[in-house]
């Protein structure tokens, strides 16, 4: 008998693989066919997704002088950035069940770049909030990224690959914190703009980026090892999915891990959504130096939400499920005590360093939260319902 992960010499895989051809190894610096130029793909699509939907937050500042937006609209905005977040990732689950993540995938980032560059259109507050909730839909390819990474890579490692795919992807929330600024400045300076006509033509970055990582989805992506997408086998899931939400949404762990990762992811996109208006409004830098600072926080991602699915591992190798519960709860508590801090502190320099900290370790909480996951339910839907409720209500 051959053992449970192996590595066949006839195999054309470059990598070892278990009996279902998934690899049973993560190589980051591999782009090999098809395991990890999957991981590639789906990590730089999702990340071209984040640095879409949080294009517009660094330009607040500018936008809401332009379009005359009141706290209230702006506040709206952000809800109804959330709002389609929610609708966009309950259907995307079935979606990939029905026509493959590589599908799924990379047609919802063809058909959303156009919204972020409708952005540049906007010319009321009303239509500024329409497009604000079609570009939420971004987002929902983190859920299908994470059913990707789950259809190339064996139970040993696609934890520590969702990890990854997820903290490299969510750096394009920090990353477009530095860059749109930059490309606003870059357009005022060479061009001789007005600045009503640069943060429209700023949005051409995002539209034409995110376009491209779709394109390449669809071009080189793999549903699995060794083929694309069963629509014979998508069907039998589909039958499948109402039983599997009940079943989630029946389990109260899943509800108390929702109500965790809420109170993290969610309090990392709120961050990411106010955080350069925060700095440009309260210590009075310019748009380009709030940016800056802002990136930082997104930026931790590289290596902050990793880092808490290894120390989740670790925590769990030595103390049991007792050791990723108290790491959860550890690294959770001093980031709500480093939210707390950042809203008193009343110096620039003070709030930049407590906002890193906090950064990495509400990031890190994530992580954690995803090394548990898998011990409750492996497809437990209800996380991610009640995160996304709780997210919508409470931001």
């Amino acid at each position: 008998m051959q053992p449970e992960h192996y590595f066949s010499e006839k195999s054309s895989f470059p990598v070892a693989v278990d009996e279902d051809d998934k690899a049973t190894e993560f190589r980051p610096l591999s782009a090999a066919r098809p395991h990890m130029l999957t991981f590639h793909l789906a990590w730089l699509n999702l990340f071209s997704c984040f640095f879409s939907t949080f294009s517009i937050p660094p330009l607040l500042p500018i936008i809401r002088e332009d379009l005359k937006l009141t706290a209230a609209e702006i506040g709206a905005a952000g809800t109804a950035s959330f709002a389609g977040s929610i609708f966009s990732r309950l259907l995307m689950g079935p979606t990939c069940d029905l026509v493959g993540p590589r599908i799924a995938s990379g047609t919802l980032s063809l058909l959303t770049a156009p919204i972020i560059l409708a952005t540049s259109l906007a010319s009321t507050p009303a239509s500024f909030i329409a497009i604000r909730f079609l570009v939420g839909f971004c987002l929902a390819n983190f859920v299908s990224s994470q059913f990707w990474m789950s259809s190339m890579f064996c139970g040993n490692v696609v934890g520590l690959v969702n990890g990854v795919v997820a903290g490299w992807a969510n750096v394009g929330s920090g990353v477009t914190q530095l860059v749109m600024p930059g490309v606003y400045s870059l357009f005022i300076s060479l061009f001789n703009l007005p600045s009503s006509t640069a943060w429209r033509l700023s949005f051409i970055i995002p539209a034409i980026f995110q376009a491209t990582t779709g394109t390449l989805v669809l071009l080189y992506g793999q549903d699995l090892p060794s083929s694309n997408h069963n629509t014979k086998r998508g069907t039998n899931r589909k039958e499948s999915v109402f039983v599997v939400v009940l079943r989630g949404l029946s389990n109260y762990r899943g509800w108390v891990l929702g109500l965790l990762y809420a109170s993290s992811f969610g309090v990392e996109l709120t961050m990411d959504n106010i955080i350069a208006e925060y700095f440009y409004d309260r210590f009075g830098v310019n748009v380009q130096t709030a940016g800056t600072i802002a990136a930082c926080f997104g930026m931790a991602n590289v290596f902050s939400r990793p880092m808490g699915g290894v120390m989740s591992d670790r925590m769990g190798k030595r103390f049991g499920m007792r050791g990723r519960l108290w790491g959860v709860w550890a690294v959770q508590t001093v980031a709500g005590l480093l939210c707390v801090l950042l809203g008193r502190v009343d110096s620039l320099w003070s709030s930049v360093l407590v906002m890193c900290c906090f950064s990495v370790f509400v990031q890190a909480s994530s992580g954690l939260i995803f090394g548990v996951v898998p011990f409750v339910s492996k497809r437990l839907a209800a996380i991610f319902l009640f995160h996304q409720i709780y997210i919508f209500f409470f931001n």
